[in-house]
């Protein structure tokens, strides 16, 4: 597995999405014994990059990652997310978003407790608080590298002018946002300003929720709870719209020999050196798939076939996920 830096952390160019592993996205039942040969998988493979959030269970799918690692965290750059849990007054937590500095400290406490460890590789702030000032959170954040609790900072789904005004608090080392070949909007200003800074880019849903991988052709194949029934993407007309899309994808795929998920991830990977996607899966069968994309080569045409898709039908996100996104 080829290696990459964001700033200074040395990761795995395909990281690892555990969020799925704890029924977060579909609903379905969950298998931790699959999910930590998964996790365990994935790190023979050479991944490192695991990503996880307090805010998945909530909580138990650190507690499953922690699981995981246990006696093997020298290979694992563990990354997790705050804010999305407010823990004022020391009780369970409740829904946020909260990026006060109290609660950060107490939810990276928490986070190293379930983790099962002296420090987390990467701690991002899951969304925006739009009531906290950027620079208080990241002071918070700064706090916590000096006391060795988290090594490097990261902003997930921010605006230029947050990323700016963090930076100049503390160096950031990542963003985390969509970023897809149906999801591109991060290429207009935020990756400019990423480059301009040194900040490397963690691309989540790499493959579109699945729909990438040629495999999803109607809603009918969810769960009744499968969170994607309420994205715009995947309504009944932008749906059969954006099939177009992923048929393109499979015509060069099946030129490549390589699976429609495989040239996706390509496809993200030759877009830059400083970019780390983490596609989510708990199977695995699908780790092996999405790491050997490490292998895969495009060629200029095929890179120009991918980079002229039929755009995609509907929002990325539903209206009330919206409201926390580039704030």
């Amino acid at each position: 597995m080829k290696h990459i830096k964001l700033r200074d952390l040395d990761v795995s160019r395909i990281g690892l999405g555990a969020m799925g592993m704890s029924g977060v996205y579909t609903g379905h039942g969950t298998d931790d014994a699959e999910s930590v040969r998964t996790i365990h998988r994935a790190l023979d493979l050479g991944v490192t990059l695991i990503d996880t959030a307090e805010i998945y269970g909530p909580f138990v799918n650190e507690e499953l990652v922690g699981r995981a690692v246990r006696g093997r965290r020298d290979q694992a750059v563990l990354a997790t997310k705050f804010g999305l849990v407010s823990h004022a007054g020391g009780g369970p937590g409740v829904p946020g978003p909260d990026s006060s500095p109290a609660n950060v400290r107490a939810a990276v406490e928490g986070s190293l407790r379930r983790l099962g460890t002296d420090h987390i590789d990467l701690g991002y702030q899951h969304r925006v608080d739009p009531d906290t000032p950027i620079e208080d959170t990241v002071g918070a954040l700064a706090e916590l590298v000096a006391e060795g609790k988290v090594r490097h900072i990261g902003l997930s789904e921010a605006g230029p002018d947050t990323i700016r005004r963090a930076h100049a608090v503390y160096p950031v080392s990542a963003l985390q946002t969509e970023y897809s070949l149906w999801t591109r909007d991060v290429e207009a200003e935020i990756l400019p300003l990423l480059r301009d800074l040194n900040i490397g880019l963690v691309p989540w849903a790499p493959i579109g929720r699945g729909f990438l991988t040629g495999r999803i052709r109607s809603t009918d194949q969810f769960d009744a709870t499968d969170r994607r029934l309420t994205n715009p993407r995947f309504t009944a007309e932008n749906l059969q719209h954006n099939l177009a899309l992923v048929d393109e994808v499979e015509a060069v795929a099946t030129d490549v020999g390589a699976t429609p998920a495989q040239v996706a991830l390509a496809w993200l990977l030759a877009q830059g050196d400083d970019i780390a996607p983490i596609p989510g899966t708990k199977r695995v069968t699908r780790v092996e798939e999405n790491t050997a994309a490490d292998q895969v080569a495009l060629t200029a045409e095929q890179l120009d076939q991918l980079n002229h898709l039929t755009p995609a039908a509907g929002d990325r996100l539903e209206a009330e996920m919206s409201r926390l996104v580039n704030l």
